[in-house]
């Protein structure tokens, strides 16, 4: 057995498709896995697909409508269990691209049906109601 086969373990390469890890690298790894806490992984999956919801709305060669609402809906799911700072912070991207969703689908009655039926990170972050394109929260007077 090689020097390199001794530290490394066949089950992680096949699990990943990549080569196997050597002693050095887990240790590394588990070492970033004892720091990094679910809220800071959420933070980054927020805004991971708030970015990718609104690259489905304005990039031309790119729409999917469908895909921009399920990522905002996911963000609004998702934002409420946030430390307040973070749901502030991201309470006016959020806005901005619910705002594109409502313009881009041309559903202005679903605009002002929803825009003030559904709460945001400023309220308290509570849960929004039911997806669906009719309770895709919007602001109100934009």
């Amino acid at each position: 057995m090689s020097e390199q086969e001794e530290h490394t373990h066949p089950e992680d390469a096949a699990e990943a498709g990549a080569p196997p890890l050597t002693d050095e690298e887990r240790a590394m790894l588990e070492a970033q896995m004892k720091e990094i806490r679910v809220e800071d992984l959420l933070t980054q999956t927020v805004a991971s697909v708030l970015n990718l919801s609104a690259r489905r709305i304005v990039k031309e060669d790119e729409v999917d409508l469908e895909q921009a609402r399920i990522g905002i809906e996911a963000v609004r799911a998702i934002v409420g269990l946030l430390p307040a700072e973070v749901g502030q912070a991201i309470a006016e991207p959020l806005s901005q691209v619910q705002l594109l969703y409502a313009q881009k689908s041309g559903d202005g009655a679903a605009e002002s049906e929803a825009a003030g039926s559904a709460p945001g990170p400023e309220t308290g972050g509570q849960s929004p109601p039911e997806p669906g394109p009719s309770k895709l929260w919007t602001p109100g007077g934009n």
